[in-house]
Parts: C-alpha cells; structure tokens; sequence
C-alpha cells in the first residue's frame, strides 16, 4: 500500500506593493526585501475562525537572525506597509 502525501505549493504575494519585493520563503510565508535587495523581515498568512485571514509581520533585527513581531493585519497590504 502506498500513501501519497501532498506539499502546499509556495504562492506569490496577494498584492504588490511599491519599493518592495516579496519572495515566498515557505507556503505562507513570504520575505519582504526593499527595493535595495536588503531583507527587511516576513509576513505570515495565518487563518483564523470562518476563514478570516490574518497576516502577522515580523521585522528582522539588526546584525541578528532574530525576528521581532510587528503586528497582526487584517490585509496583506496593511502588513506589508509596516516595512515602508
């Protein structure tokens, strides 16, 4: 018997947002970089009850591999704006 599992496929950032770039790192998750190339943090794509996205984002800490929660969003806009 065999079993076949299936991975969540990475996707493209819902929107775009000028002067940054979003690459998908993971299913869900996404890397926010200016438009320098330098990596600013992530936004995460969590659901909620009845289906309600939320969108949490995470700003990189300077001259660390550590993340600090910025906040949680209703829109991936609205999260993807703390980085401007």
């Amino acid at each position: 018997m065999t079993t076949t599992a299936f991975a969540r496929q990475r996707e493209p950032f819902p929107v775009a947002v000028p002067g940054l770039s979003f690459a998908a790192a993971a299913p869900g998750l996404w890397r926010v970089a200016s438009a320098t190339g330098a990596v600013l943090g992530h936004i995460e794509r969590r659901a909620e009850v009845g289906d309600d996205e939320r969108f949490v984002a995470r700003r990189l800490v300077a001259g660390t591999a550590r993340t600090m929660p910025v906040g949680e969003f209703r829109s991936s806009r609205d999260a993807a704006e703390v980085f401007r």
